[in-house]
């Protein structure tokens, strides 16, 4: 595996290689990430993993300067899944001109769900994957759905841009337990670690209310929140949208999502459950 941290010299390889399958991170890689690179390895002769931990993405008062940085551990495990190239610039190197003036700008969706406690987060996620594309050019690239709003807009983006990569969605990795695999996880202490799993939990419940004929959304949304905070959670949203579109769900709509984010301590933690209802 080579390990590139300068843009030309990324450029110099992509010339001389195959088909490219993208995995673009923020490091600190766990069994989803590399369920991700799995998913890539079946789509293209080479893989590409990028670790950037991406400052236009996170918001005042986030955890930029705490998340964890982990390359040579992170490369360690990309070297045993079989990846031919991870690429790891510096800020300098993605970010030249220290702020980037141009940014790719979502639609409305970027201000709903996580966007409205997040603010310009969707910016920033765009922006650096939409430079992350131009500079890999890769074929494809893998997205999980635990970012399941993420996964909308990089497929918007790609779609409306003609932005020449096919999009690969990767179902959420979970712990034996349920809860959804994440690089934040590990911020849990170990009572909140025992309680995490009623998220997905609540997810499943308001799924299988649906399923069974319940369709007063608002009312379902409303009694999952409140069992969160009835447990200590402090709940941003769980709301119920339709699969990939994320419009409002309306009756009549068979293909669903029920997605939600709350914090558990000072961790927040996402998650998302895609159901068919009759």
């Amino acid at each position: 595996m080579k390990i590139i941290h300068t843009i030309a010299e990324l450029r110099a390889w992509r010339k001389t290689a195959g088909s490219v399958a993208f995995v673009p991170t923020m490091g600190n890689l766990h069994a989803g990430h590399l369920a991700l690179v799995a998913q890539a390895r079946a789509a293209a002769e080479h893989v590409v993993v990028s670790v950037f931990v991406n400052r236009l993405q996170f918001g005042q008062g986030e955890d930029f300067d705490q998340y964890p940085r982990t390359l040579e551990e992170d490369a360690a495990k990309l070297r045993d899944a079989g990846v031919s190239v991870l690429f790891a610039p510096s800020e300098q190197e993605l970010y030249p001109r220290v702020r980037q003036d141009y940014q790719v700008e979502p639609p409305h969706l970027q201000n709903e769900l996580c966007g409205q406690f997040r603010p310009n987060h969707f910016r920033g996620v765009a922006t650096v994957v939409c430079k992350l594309f131009n500079i890999v050019q890769p074929d494809a690239a893998c997205f999980g759905k635990k970012d399941y709003q993420q996964l909308a807009i990089i497929q918007g983006m790609t779609d409306d841009l003609n932005i020449p990569v096919r999009i690969i969605p990767v179902d959420t990795g979970r712990a034996e337990d349920g809860l959804a695999l994440s690089s934040r996880n590990q911020y849990l202490s170990a009572e909140e670690r025992r309680e995490a799993p009623r998220l997905f939990r609540e997810l499943q419940a308001v799924a299988q209310a649906v399923q069974a004929g319940n369709r007063d959304y608002s009312a379902l949304q409303n009694a999952a929140a409140h069992h969160l905070q009835q447990h200590g959670w402090q709940v941003d949203y769980v709301e119920i949208r339709t699969q990939g579109s994320l419009h409002i769900a309306r009756l009549g709509d068979t293909r669903l999502v029920v997605l939600a984010a709350a914090r558990l301590g000072k961790t927040r933690l996402i998650d998302n459950l895609e159901f068919a209802a009759e």
